[in-house]
């Protein structure tokens, strides 16, 4: 039987026919093209849909008696693999798997076999597609890939790992650390989001060694954020910036006695205040966090006002005094042991119970002024000498162990 036109000697294309749904149970299923002439209904069609039981292959008609360019799209509707064969079953076209789409094309037919091309569609439902694709960083929703970057909470020592790509992490606590992962483990462009919410300092660091910004550990303080990101041999920050405007804020806050653990938003106040007519000494907790204070203690009545994270050093500050202390996370140091430039110090006048000039571990002996004129001198809070235009007034007995030289008793 001849598959050329006698009319004008070419190859007589197939009929097209759609749509088939085949059903091939432990067997083989030669089609052929829906020609005139064919002696069977097993013809191949532009879409198939196909249902195989045990070992079955699908096998495709001559491609010499199609031009190049005839194509099917076959799918595997059912519960089983199977292969699709060029003509009387010599070669494999494609391996359609369960729930797979293929796409064949002829692009050569010298002989029955031909030259098959081949396109994957992947599987028949693009739901079920993007989820299979949806890694790290991505979500399915409905039939597409969406961007993912969930939120995550955490206030305790934490490590990130390959499967934190693309993710937030939260810090809420006090002074704590995050822990990177190997970077070559993690390798080029892994990244991740990150912000301190907590009260204290977020220290990040590498793992054996890895940078991070050219430095071993980098501090996030509260409200900072940064994006970090991975090279595959040390990590850079993206963001992590800090503002150019400078803004001092006050906190005026009145005390009487016992301890004040000062919240995120009261320490978050450069200049900080005190008032009140204290009853007992009186101990202010400031969160452990690198920061910078000026203290005004603007309280009354012979007790003190301490300044502390809850350990390392703190700052004593007396009734009318002030003071500029920088806290490391840890200690505070009074930010002045050198007046650079100044030629005069000023004193508040003080008081007998809280003079102006005294030491941390006793605050009630110094000097003070009680007086216009006057240079005062006390002990333990009690008055013992005071000095002016007319002379020393010493009060108590004296004990002149070298003797007295002039003057009168």
């Amino acid at each position: 039987m001849s598959y050329n036109s006698p009319f004008t000697g070419n190859v007589i294309q197939p009929t097209d026919v759609s749509y088939r749904s085949i059903t091939i149970a432990n067997t083989t299923l030669q089609l052929e093209w829906p020609i005139n002439g064919t002696t069977t209904n097993d013809a191949a069609a532009r879409i198939m849909e196909v249902t195989t039981t045990g070992v079955s292959e699908l096998w495709m008609p001559p491609a010499n008696q199609s031009s190049v360019g005839n194509d099917a799209l076959i799918r595997n509707i059912g519960g089983e693999d199977f292969d699709v064969m060029d003509y009387d079953g010599q070669n494999v076209i494609v391996t359609v798997l369960v729930g797979e789409a293929q796409y064949i094309y002829i692009t050569d037919n010298p002989d029955e076999q031909g030259t098959w091309g081949i396109i994957a569609y992947g599987i028949g439902s693009s739901g079920q597609d993007s989820a299979t694709l949806a890694g790290y960083g991505f979500l399915a929703i409905g039939q597409t890939l969406n961007q993912s970057q969930p939120v995550t909470t955490f206030s305790t020592g934490f490590t990130a790992t390959a499967a934190d790509r693309s993710s937030t992490y939260v810090w809420t606590g006090g002074a704590g650390t995050l822990t990177l992962t190997l970077a070559s483990t993690l390798g080029d462009n892994w990244f991740m989001f990150l912000r301190n919410s907590g009260t204290g300092a977020l220290t990040v660091t590498g793992t054996s060694g890895d940078l991070i910004n050219g430095s071993t550990s980098i501090a996030l303080q509260p409200t900072d954020s940064c994006i970090i990101v991975c090279s595959g041999s040390q990590f850079y920050t993206v963001g992590l910036g800090k503002s150019t405007q400078f803004a001092f804020t006050q906190l005026s806050k009145a005390v009487l006695t016992g301890t004040y653990t000062l919240t995120a938003s009261e320490a978050s106040n450069v200049i900080q205040k005190y008032t009140g007519a204290l009853t007992g000494n009186v101990t202010i907790v400031v969160p452990s966090t690198v920061q910078v204070y000026y203290i005004l203690n603007e309280t009354s009545n012979a007790y003190t006002v301490t300044i502390t994270t809850g350990s390392g050093a703190t700052a004593i500050l007396t009734a009318g005094s002030q003071a500029t202390l920088v806290c490391d996370s840890v200690n505070l140091y009074n930010a002045n042991t050198i007046l650079a430039g100044s030629s005069t110090i000023s004193l508040n006048n003080g008081s007998v119970g809280s003079p102006s000039l005294n030491f941390s571990s006793e605050s009630t002996t110094g000097i003070y002024r009680a007086a216009s004129g006057e240079f005062n001198h006390a002990i333990l809070g009690v008055l013992r000498s005071t000095l002016s235009a007319t002379g020393l007034a010493i009060v108590g007995t004296g004990n002149f162990t070298g003797g007295v030289a002039g003057g009168t008793f």
